[in-house]
């Protein structure tokens, strides 16, 4: 007998499948078409043990619609957690007086195995039925419980498919209202940022101000700032079906790299980390956007140098071995394992970044592999404690 806690749990389980009152899944007819050929019977189903009710999630042969519970062979597997065998209803007294023995189908023989699913709950029973007694053999009781195996593997394919639909619905929700979110931010403090910057450049040159300059300086300095942070989070965000648009001219990839280390250059001053530019022993020359592509290497300078320790070396250099490429090397702390397969993904921040505070949002090697896929090419990383190194291919 089961307690109250245990039901409550069965039927919680039951309902998570979202099969019951629905259309007959196809997949659990044709088991119970499979039973009754197998077995000679004119009667099979997958029945589902609902409350008070037997619901038939796969039939053949039985009337369709709700058999009350306390008149289902099916549901006596479900407290039991066992197959059920009657060779003839008629003459066992636990069902002799029931309304489908003594009336249609007017069952003599039953079969039944339990479903048992994956969490160990008995959803009702897989069962062959006949209007003659019969006596089941070893053989077929272990074929039906085959088949109940199977129809409880077949429910539960159902239910995850059912929620991987329903995942993807709320993942492109989600996805929709993050970049709405950040369209909206982005806009609002574009403006007047934007305003901002022009009246400063005003004051900037208005001579009478000459005096105010040192105050002036800065903060037009920290609106250059919040410009290029807008700029950032919209290229981040840039949706899928909106590609990265690139105006290629040749390009020495030596000075692309020369050019983003020197930008990089006082944030690894300032952190005292050795930033080393090794010039290629043939100049490479590629068909690039150096803008973007610059930007998108210091990006690749940039987290190198935040993590690595102070004394440690961020190393650059320009192959061509098979492809050109920008590779950046580092003797940081290194990308965790499991980290790896998401650190291109938008908004992702490994936990040396979260411990350290290091500085950013998550987008920087996703817009820099934007970037990379634009130009034909791809960023790959590979990792260990003693460091990380970065390639930036071209084509």
């Amino acid at each position: 007998m089961t307690s109250g806690a245990e039901e409550g749990a069965r039927l919680a389980a039951l309902h998570s499948y979202r099969v019951l009152d629905g259309p007959r899944p196809p997949a659990l007819d044709e088991l119970a078409r499979l039973a009754a050929g197998l077995f000679g019977t004119p009667m099979a189903s997958v029945s589902l043990i609902d409350r008070d009710r037997q619901w038939l999630a796969g039939n053949t042969g039985m009337p369709d619609g709700d058999t009350p519970r306390d008149i289902s062979f099916c549901a006596q597997t479900v407290p039991a957690r066992a197959p059920l065998v009657v060779p003839d209803a008629r003459a066992d007294d636990r069902f002799r007086t029931w309304a489908n023995v003594t009336g249609a189908p007017h069952i003599r023989l039953y079969d039944g195995s339990p479903l048992i699913d994956e969490d160990g709950h008995a959803l009702g029973a897989l069962c062959v039925l006949d209007d003659r007694p019969g006596a089941p053999s070893d053989r077929r009781r272990e074929a039906l419980d085959t088949l109940a195996r199977q129809a409880a593997g077949q429910l539960a394919l159902l239910r995850g498919r059912l929620l991987l639909a329903e995942l993807g619905d709320e993942l492109a929700r989600a996805t929709q209202r993050e970049e709405d979110l950040i369209a909206t931010v982005s806009h609002e403090l574009r403006t007047p940022v934007t305003n901002i910057r022009g009246y400063l450049e005003l004051l900037t040159d208005d001579a009478r101000l000459a005096d105010l300059s040192r105050l002036v300086e800065p903060i037009h300095r920290n609106g250059e700032r919040l410009v290029d942070m807008v700029d950032h989070l919209l290229n981040g965000t840039r949706p899928a079906d909106n590609p990265l648009s690139v105006q290629r001219t040749p390009a020495e990839l030596h000075l692309v790299a020369t050019a983003a280390a020197q930008a990089a250059r006082t944030t690894a001053e300032q952190r005292g980390v050795d930033l080393v530019v090794k010039a290629p022993v043939h100049p490479v020359v590629v068909h690039a956007d150096v803008a973007r592509l610059t930007q998108a290497v210091v990006q690749l300078i940039r987290n190198a140098v935040l993590f690595t320790p102070a004394g440690g070396r961020v190393t650059v250099r320009t192959t061509l071995d098979v492809v050109a490429a920008v590779e950046v090397a580092d003797t940081g702390v290194g990308v965790p394992p499991d980290e790896l397969p998401y650190v291109f993904q938008r908004f992702f921040r490994g936990r040396h970044a979260r411990r350290q505070a290091v500085p950013g949002v998550g987008l920087g090697l996703h817009i820099a592999q934007q970037t990379a896929t634009a130009h034909g090419g791809r960023i790959t990383l590979t990792s260990s404690p003693s460091g990380t190194t970065a390639r930036l291919t071209v084509s």
